[in-house]
């Protein structure tokens, strides 16, 4: 009996202009945790839809083989039957049911249509101790945090019984320790004879966990790579990624910063449903013309939550403080009004807050300042393409056209579209929330190179990242927030990884 658990030969996969697909061949051997890498839009996760019946038989050319045996799965759930089960980077669970709902959700434990809930919560405890996950069954899934949701997604593959799990960006949204926790899990189910397929842009994640790792790029399968025989650095799967060698992660800059121009003073918000828990407390920054400055801190300790209710007011209840810009108080406490004040904000969830997906590029780049492009509340349209075509040239946007829709993008592209926007809008301070989230090393050298042009025509930027190599190679300066708190400041000279996390620790045992 071969060795190899799935064979995938000569897929292609067309949309309407666009080959996202181009002759793909793949091969992953029984129990081992195989890589798929490629820049945004290289075509990995097409390829897992192809597999697990998304894009359904049909809507494809080529074979799949799983077990030796040839596949033509007209949904997800002849995939499934089989044991093959893909946990998508939007994870699919809902928010107000309980853990155990669902995890049997579609595979419910019932005998004549009814449900027996107490097999259901004996299954549900037997599945979360796999996984490590120490909570109730009865929890309710939006009430515990995205790195235990992953777990949760992960014990809703193992009752239906898996033997190829697919991970699309699974650690995309989570700290360093629900990470590496994750990874260790998945390392776990290999040694339980678990087959898995990683798709990730954390090459060090990759180098860790991986025996095999296949790239793709534009659509092709460029090779393959087995990690105990081949010399595998960062630098080869990059090159393989882009089709070059990247030197430099991050492209240099002379900073020519000048006096400051916005400046938060003595910010405090509370939670927007647990009213009583602080999530910024009394919070004093400032940020320079021409300064990229950062905000380092682990998950939680209140970052985003600084940014939005900053920008509007748009998160938190009972906020108090001060912002000034140009050393006078000004008004942001509506959206409109912190727009207006040349204040924007990029947030961290692209899909849920930054993009109207199923609108165009055009409408989606113009949103955040339509009276640019009207008058008298009617907009040009010959002005408003001008626009967008420009906005799409200098930010390098691969699409079909302006009136492609944005859900079709691959993730590094709607990432521009959402900052496309905001530049449209003309801000003085522009405020980014993971900006490279879950996007290749590719385009991220892109949005830094745009940061770093927009700091050089005077903007002045607060990125918040969890990746502090990203904050160490990008900021002029540095705070670190822990707990709610700005906790310490570094220029960019002394800042390094081993003293931000120092900082985290010592305050968080209240040294």
């Amino acid at each position: 009996m071969s060795d190899i658990i799935l064979e995938m030969k000569n897929i292609t996969k067309t949309f309407p202009g666009v080959k996202a697909l181009d002759d793909v061949n793949l091969k992953v051997k029984k129990g081992e945790i195989h890589a798929l890498c490629g820049e945004n839009g290289a075509g990995k996760s097409t390829l897992m839809k192809v597999l697990s019946g998304v894009y359904p038989h049909g809507t494809y050319t080529g074979d799949i083989l799983f077990e030796e045996k040839l596949c033509e799965f007209k949904d997800i759930k002849q995939s499934e039957h089989l044991g093959i089960v893909i946990i998508h980077q939007e994870l699919a669970l809902i928010s107000t049911l309980s853990i155990a709902e669902n995890i049997f959700l579609g595979n419910e434990r019932a005998s004549n249509g009814v449900v027996d809930w107490n097999e259901t919560t004996r299954f549900t405890i037997e599945l979360l101790k796999k996984v490590g996950l120490n909570e109730l069954p009865n929890t309710l899934v939006k009430n515990i945090s995205v790195g235990k949701q992953q777990l949760v997604e992960i014990a809703k593959a193992l009752s239906k019984e898996v033997k190829l799990l697919i991970l699309d960006e699974p650690t995309a949204a989570l700290n360093e320790e629900d990470s590496n926790n994750l990874l260790d899990l998945i390392v776990g189910l290999k040694s339980n004879g678990i087959t898995s397929i990683l798709i990730s842009h954390k090459l060090n994640e990759i180098s860790k966990v991986a025996d095999s790792i296949t790239i793709l790029r534009d659509g092709a399968t460029i090779e393959t790579l087995d990690t105990k025989t081949d010399k595998i650095t960062e630098n080869r799967i990059i090159k393989g990624m882009v089709g070059r060698e990247l030197v430099n992660r991050y492209p240099i800059r002379e900073p020519k910063i000048g006096e400051v121009v916005f400046e938060v003073k003595n910010w405090n918000a509370y939670h927007h449903a647990t009213t009583e828990r602080k999530v910024c407390d009394n919070v004093n920054i400032n940020i320079r013309k021409g300064e990229v400055v950062g905000i380092a801190g682990l998950m939680g300790a209140g970052r985003t939550e600084l940014a939005m209710s900053v920008f509007g007011k748009s998160y938190g209840r009972n906020i108090s403080g001060q912002i000034f810009k140009d050393g006078k108080e000004i008004n942001a406490s509506t959206i409109s009004k912190a727009i207006e004040n040349g204040i924007a904000y990029v947030t961290e969830d692209r899909k849920e807050y930054g993009l109207v997906l199923i609108d165009h590029i055009k409408g989606n780049m113009t949103l955040a300042n339509l009276k640019r492009i009207s008058k008298h509340g009617v907009i040009n349209e010959n002005q408003e393409i001008v626009h967008v075509k420009e906005l799409c040239k200098s930010l390098n946007v691969k699409c079909s056209g302006i009136l492609q829709k944005t859900g079709n993008l691959s993730g590094g592209n709607q990432q521009k579209v959402i900052l496309s926007k905001w530049i449209f809008a003309e801000p003085d301070i522009l405020m980014l929330d993971e900006p490279t989230r879950g996007i290749d090393v590719g385009a991220k050298y892109e949005i830094y190179t745009i940061i770093n042009r927009l700091v050089n025509e005077g903007k002045s930027i607060l990125f918040i990242s969890s990746e502090l190599p990203e904050l160490l190679g990008m900021c002029d300066r540095i705070y670190v927030m822990n707990q709610s708190k700005i906790i310490g400041e570094l220029s960019a000279k002394e800042a390094s990884q081993e003293k931000i996390m120092k900082m985290i620790i010592t305050q968080g045992q209240g040294v």
